[in-house]
C-alpha cells in the first residue's frame, strides 16, 4: 500500500511539474521539444535556483553574440533562461553527443565544436547563424574553469565573430552558482544565481582584436 502511494504521489509531482513548467515558456525555438524543454528550464532556474527576471538585453532582432564565464553546468541553463530569443549555443562535442541528451541539443539547433583543433566547421556554422540574425552563445574559456584569476586563457573565437559578422558582443557574468566547478552537481544544490550585465560593444575592424580580447579577458577572469 505504501509503495502504491509513493508511486502515485511521485505521479502526481511529475504531472504537476510538467504543467506549471511549461507555462514559463517564453521563446519559440522552431521544434516543439525544444518548446517543452525551454519552459522547464525557466521554471528550473527561477524556482530552484532562485534566478531573479533578469533579462539580457538583446536586441529584438538581427545577429548578437553573448559571452559568458563558464564556472558550472548549469550555465547554459541560467543563459537560456535570461533571454527572450533562442540561443545557439558553440558547445563541446563530446558534450553534445552526450547520451540522453543529444536530441535536446539538436533541436535547440547547438553548434558542436571540435577540441582537437579542428573548429572551421562550428566557426562557420556560427558565422551562418549571425548571417540569419541569429544569437550565438558561447563561453570563452571552453570549458568549466573554477576557480579563475586574471591569468585564466580565454579563446577569441568570439572577437572574431564580431568583427565578422559587425554582431554586438553582450558579457554576461554568472554569480551565486552552490557548486561551481561541477557538471552535474551544480544543478542539483540550489543556489541564489544571478547575472551580472556588462555594456555590449562592437568590434569593426581588425585592428580592435587586441584591445577587446584583453578587455574581454579581464572581465571574464574578474573574482
Amino acid at each position: 500500500m505504501w509503495i502504491s502511494l509513493f508511486f502515485l504521489s511521485m505521479i502526481v509531482v511529475v504531472v504537476w511539474f510538467a504543467h506549471n513548467a511549461r507555462s514559463y515558456a517564453r521563446v519559440d525555438w522552431g521544434d516543439s521539444y525544444a518548446n517543452f524543454a525551454d519552459g522547464h528550464i525557466r521554471w528550473f532556474c527561477k524556482v530552484f535556483h532562485g534566478l531573479p527576471d533578469t533579462i539580457i538585453p538583446l536586441p529584438a532582432s538581427g545577429p548578437a553574440i553573448i559571452v559568458a564565464n563558464h564556472i558550472s553546468g548549469l550555465d547554459p541553463f541560467i543563459l537560456i533562461a535570461a533571454s527572450r530569443r533562442p540561443l545557439r549555443f558553440l558547445i563541446a562535442r563530446e558534450q553534445y553527443n552526450r547520451f540522453g541528451l543529444r536530441w535536446l541539443f539538436k533541436a535547440a539547433g547547438c553548434i558542436p565544436v571540435d577540441r582537437n583543433g579542428r573548429s572551421d566547421r562550428a566557426l562557420r556554422a556560427a558565422y551562418e547563424a549571425l548571417d540569419r540574425g541569429e544569437v550565438v552563445a558561447l563561453f570563452p574559456h571552453g570549458g568549466i574553469h573554477w576557480p579563475i584569476n586574471k591569468n585564466t586563457q580565454i579563446k577569441g573565437g568570439a572577437i572574431k565573430m564580431a568583427i565578422k559578422s559587425s554582431a554586438p558582443v553582450f558579457p554576461v557574468l554568472i554569480r551565486g552558482i552552490r557548486l561551481p566547478g561541477f557538471t552535474v552537481l551544480s544543478l542539483m544544490f540550489p543556489g541564489r544565481v544571478s547575472l551580472e550585465m556588462k555594456e555590449s560593444f562592437h568590434c569593426d575592424f581588425d585592428e580592435d582584436y587586441d584591445l577587446a580580447f584583453k578587455q574581454l579577458t579581464l572581465l571574464l577572469n574578474k573574482p
